[in-house]
């Protein structure tokens, strides 16, 4: 339960500070870390303006399914509709299916072609930094604030997406599609906080009675982790039965769809080969499912497309650190652009575990993202 008189003895109408006199539209899930972003934006003076995000569309039913633990959920929208009341925030509840059924046709197709969807980054993306800015504009806000763990700074003078301060929680990795021309409005109050169990604490202090909420581990769409119930209504043919193979095409056994696969996975494969086993190759045109020692799940190289630059280098070839997964810690590799920039090749130093079509391969310069794109 949310502890109003708690929260109302750590405000105050006078808020001096970066903020004053300006106005931002804060993405509100109704979860301890956008909470603690609406309280730290109040404490610097921001005239806070709140939008959560829902599953429902025209039809006033919830697009797909998704648990209560899941981004998004109807416990969310009554946290947030309950963190708004107390903190004096007007709440605007956007009604998106429609826009979360892209999401789901991006999620479904990858696995239909035999890659691995990367569902969060793609919504924040065309959702928490596309529509959310133009909902920003339309009620004239300064800004756009997010509780992801992330920093704001400059680069070369420029606004720029940092590293937090730590890796663990670093979420920097899923902000590389934010468009360029948005950097200098986006805020992240999140950025200097160390870890969760800081967040906690200060909501604690706040009286926000979501401080000890759990936090979202589903996609948001899905229930559980059974996205299968998903392909098997909209992608059958990632579940058809087929072949699963080794590097020189022997057959080692059968599964029950290539969907249920990702570059790199070791456990669940339904064959026992007596030594450890990785899936080197997804083939969606002939259903095989390839298996390889770890040297041949690694790579040094990978070809990334789509790619959206925050700071495009001066030089067609450079050195960066370049990340290819969520909780990937980065490696240092030789990147060249290719297609006026519009893709681009990377060479790692070292051979690289599970390079996977469908996620992201994100640049950095030091902390500073340089941009990125989807591993084609």
């Amino acid at each position: 339960m949310l502890l109003m008189s708690s929260y109302a003895n750590n405000s105050s109408d006078d808020r001096p500070g970066e903020g004053k006199g300006k106005k931002v539209l804060l993405a509100m899930s109704g979860g301890v870390d956008s909470s603690v972003s609406a309280a730290i934006l109040q404490q610097q003076g921001y005239e806070v303006v709140g939008a959560f995000m829902s599953r429902i569309g025209a039809s006033q039913q919830p697009v797909a399914g998704g648990s209560d633990q899941a981004c998004g959920s109807a416990r969310d929208a009554d946290d947030a509709k309950r963190l708004a009341e107390l903190m004096g925030i007007e709440l605007h509840v956007l009604n998106l299916g429609e826009q979360f059924a892209e999401i789901i046709d991006y999620f479904v197709g990858e696995y239909a072609t035999g890659r691995t969807p990367n569902p969060c980054a793609m919504c924040n993306m065309k959702l928490k930094f596309g529509l959310l800015i133009d909902l920003a504009n339309s009620l004239g806000c300064d800004g756009l604030a997010t509780g992801h763990y992330a920093r704001t700074g400059l680069y070369q003078g420029s606004p720029a997406v940092l590293r937090g301060p730590s890796r663990q929680k670093d979420q920097s990795y899923i902000l590389f599609g934010i468009a360029k021309k948005n950097l200098g409005r986006i805020i992240l109050p999140m950025g200097e906080m160390e870890d969760k169990a800081a967040v906690r604490k200060l909501a604690r202090s706040l009286g926000l009675g979501v401080h000890d909420k759990p936090d979202s581990q589903d996609i948001c769409f899905i229930d559980g982790d059974d996205y299968t119930t998903l392909l098997a209504r909209r992608a059958p043919q990632a579940l058809t039965p087929g072949r699963i193979i080794d590097t020189a095409g022997c057959e080692l056994g059968r599964h029950t769809g290539y969907g249920r696969y990702t570059i790199g996975q070791r456990r669940g494969l339904g064959v026992a080969t007596g030594a450890p086993a990785y899936v080197t190759k997804i083939d969606p045109a002939t259903g095989d499912v390839t298996l390889g020692t770890r040297e041949e799940a690694s790579s040094q190289h990978l070809r990334a497309e789509r790619a959206n630059w925050h700071h495009k280098p001066g030089e067609n070839s450079f050195q960066a650190i370049v990340q290819i997964r969520y909780n990937h810690r980065g490696s240092a590799a030789t990147v060249r652009l290719v297609d006026d920039g519009g893709a681009f090749e990377v060479d790692f130093h070292e051979p690289i575990h599970a390079i996977t079509p469908g996620q992201a391969a994100v640049v950095y310069d030091g902390q500073t993202l340089l941009g990125g794109g989807w591993i084609a």
